[in-house]
Order: structure tokens, then sequence, then C-alpha cells
């Protein structure tokens, strides 16, 4: 898990049944940014899954798994720096086939990540 080590959660909400959107910031002097890149750090994309993952897996209550990735766009990139806090907006439906989610990551009015798939 990255939480509490990558990110931490600043606040989280439910604004409807199927969704969830969270505040994170970035833990700056993790060793990720160092190698990622040095004097020029950026949050890995599989980073940014990751967190997507454990944001949804909580609010399921279940532990998933990426099972498809339907649509994946990495729109900008996230400079710990500059973007220290991001929020994460997660929709969801459960189906017979997982959870059906879309989610994106923003800064202000700025998207880093748009993402459409299933996890199960």
């Amino acid at each position: 898990m990255l939480a509490g080590k990558l990110y931490t959660i600043i606040a989280q909400q439910q604004p409807e049944a199927q969704a969830v959107h969270t505040i994170i910031a970035w833990n700056g002097d993790h060793g990720i940014f160092r190698g990622h890149f040095p004097d020029q750090p950026v949050v890995p994309g599989v980073c940014m899954m990751q967190i997507i993952q454990e944001l949804l897996s909580g609010a399921v209550g279940k532990k998933l798994l990426v099972k498809k990735a339907a649509n994946m766009k990495f729109l900008n990139m996230i400079d710990p720096r500059r973007a220290s806090q991001v929020t994460i907006e997660i929709t969801y439906s459960e189906t017979e086939e997982g959870y059906k989610a879309s989610a994106v990551i923003k800064h202000e009015a700025t998207v880093f990540l748009k993402f459409q798939g299933l996890f199960r």
C-alpha cells in the first residue's frame, strides 16, 4: 500500500452512493522521487493507478485489482512540489464482471489522469 508512505489522505467524502472524492497530500521526501526523477520529481503513472485501486477498495470494502483498463489518459505530469495536494474523484458501479469505475486525478483546473476500467 502506498497510503501513509507516498501519500496521506487529507479529506474524503462520499457525495453520492457510488462515488468517493479524496484529497491526498504527497510525501515529497519519499524515495520514489529521488529515482523518478532526480531534481525533477514526477509521480509515476503506476502509482496513480495504485492509489485509485486503494481508494476504490476502501470505498467498497473489498481488496480489488485492475482487471481491464478500457481508457487511460495521462494528460499532465504531477510534480509533487507544484501540486502538493491532488483530488481524486472516483465513481463506480457493481456489475457481474466486477466494479466498473471512472476516475480523475486533478489539482484545481489541471487534470493529470482520466481512467475508465474494471476492477475485480
